[in-house]
């Protein structure tokens, strides 16, 4: 919830960012992932966003410094999006919010 009203927000034409990093920097960055009916009404599909949206956030937290709490939101139209396109969106939002380098 506190992520939502006091973190930081990023767009990109599939995804949503919000981050919030927490008061606690020791602890280890978490993420969850948001995706609702209206990206799609069947469950198959929504499950198969989430998991390849897990893959990629497994690749990209060595990367993400501690403390950092964020939320993956998936807009409609994501249905089409592959590995690739995820990979390269959400690296470029965690690039904007400056939780990354840009390397």
């Amino acid at each position: 919830m506190a992520v939502y009203q006091r973190g930081i927000r990023r767009s990109s034409p599939h995804l949503t960012l919000r981050a919030l990093l927490s008061e606690d920097s020791e602890s280890l960055p978490r993420f969850g992932i948001s995706i609702s009916k209206k990206v799609s009404k069947k469950a198959v599909i929504r499950n198969r966003i989430k998991r390849q949206l897990r893959s990629v956030i497994q690749g990209l937290i060595p990367k993400v410094a501690q403390g950092w709490k964020i939320v993956v939101g998936v807009k409609p139209g994501a249905t089409e999006c592959k590995y690739e396109h995820f990979l390269r969106e959400l690296k470029e939002l965690l690039v904007k919010a400056e939780i990354i380098n840009g390397d």
